[in-house]
């Protein structure tokens, strides 16, 4: 039994690389499509809206149509998706009469296969009868970090050494990994979460519990803690280091995605002997005190520190709060995470939209920062809420 829920384990673990891959590879594209298909920024910056969106979507439906066609044959979906995506991405743009349109159905199908791994993995994880699931969920999201570090740190190593110009090659090579995760899904054991004689809730039911509210309202605060800063990462890193915007995309991203990774592994690691609920309450001190330092400190290397920091306080806070939904809400099921989900999509987007508003309105991007600290604020004030309610779980 123990042998066959690893292997599970592991399929969860990979399908969070896949869900890297299909976020991370196409934006190192950007300006390559801009430059062969010539295709305007504004038609570029509407592919991520247009995969953003889709996920938005998935985690609005999903539930319905997972439960009744089941995790497995849903999770193969998904990495179908993802995988016939990318293929999709090499034919279209140069078959299509319009290269644009080609590459927005291809940003489509694997958005969806994206959407799908993100709703689906964490309750397939939960489900799986390991000892510590907090521990298992905190390493599981940890593999979404690598994943996003090996991808960017794969593609530009393939692109300085064999070209950008053969990127086709390589967005081929990384559908070996969403194909090879869904012909091991086709063989894992793949656990419920309510027991055979047990109904998961409904819509209605999960409306009324307030601990429900209490929960999403972190998820979205999770969300928005990690991409406020995040996304300014490439910044710090040009100012701080005063290097290329190449060598800042990589140093700034990259040293936020393995800072965000570590946390989550060490907790992973280490699950057993720390406590949830402090753990937390730590990581939001810690990512109150990185923003302050971002926004407060006017010395670039300084603010790259920060933003280091800040990745290594975010790292508990999705998985966490997803842990906790799921201990509080054991009838939850499908729905909970998917609800759950749409949550963190929304705050992962409202952040960075927040931060971009302030920051254009006082003509001053640490004013921006400063204002995205009520994320981090509000997600430690949710903590100690469930733990007054004597919900700490």
């Amino acid at each position: 039994m123990k042998f066959d829920y690893q292997k599970t384990t592991y399929a969860c673990f990979i399908g969070c690389i896949v869900q890297a891959i299909v976020n991370s590879f196409v934006p190192l594209l950007f300006v390559t499509f801009q430059k062969s298909y010539h295709i305007p920024l504004t038609q570029i910056t509407l592919l991520i809206t247009v995969n953003f969106m889709i996920q938005l979507l998935i985690d609005l439906l999903s539930a319905g149509f997972i439960d009744k066609i089941g995790y497995r044959a849903s999770v193969i979906i998904a990495h179908i998706c993802a995988a016939l995506g990318l293929i999709l991405l090499t034919i279209l743009p140069e078959i299509m009469k319009n290269p644009f349109t080609g590459i927005l159905i291809a940003v489509f199908v694997y958005a969806i296969g994206g959407g799908l791994i993100e709703v689906l993995i964490s309750p397939i994880i939960e489900a799986c009868p390991t000892d510590n699931k907090e521990a298992a969920m905190s390493l599981l999201h940890s593999f979404y970090c690598w994943g996003c570090t090996g991808v960017v740190l794969v593609s530009t190593v393939f692109f300085a050494l064999v070209g950008i110009d053969h990127w086709k090659i390589l967005t081929l090579c990384w559908t070996i990994i969403p194909i090879g995760n869904m012909i091991l899904f086709t063989k894992v054991p793949i656990y419920s979460l309510t027991d055979e004689d047990e109904k998961g809730m409904n819509l209605k039911e999960l409306f009324r519990e307030k601990i429900f509210w209490i929960l999403m309202v972190m998820m979205a605060c999770a969300g928005a803690s990690e991409q406020a800063v995040s996304q300014w990462a490439s910044t710090f890193a040009e100012e701080g280091l005063g290097i290329t915007k190449t060598l800042g995309d990589l140093v700034g991203p990259m040293s936020f995605s393995i800072l965000m990774g570590l946390s989550r592994l060490i907790y992973g690691k280490y699950g057993d002997k720390l406590d949830l609920d402090r753990f937390m309450k730590l990581s939001c001190v810690l990512c109150i005190a990185s923003y302050l330092c971002i926004s407060l400190v006017p010395i670039p290397i300084v603010e790259l520190i920060g933003c280091g920091i800040c990745g290594f306080s975010v790292g508990i806070m999705w998985p966490g709060t997803f842990s906790k939904a799921s201990a509080a809400l054991r009838r939850g099921g499908t729905l909970l995470f998917a609800m759950l989900a749409l949550a963190g999509d929304l705050g992962c987007s409202g952040g960075p939209t927040l931060v971009g508003f302030v920051s254009s309105a006082a003509g001053n991007m640490r004013m921006g920062i400063f204002v995205g600290i009520v994320a981090p604020v509000f997600l430690l004030v949710g903590i100690y809420v469930l733990c007054r309610r004597k919900e700490c779980f």
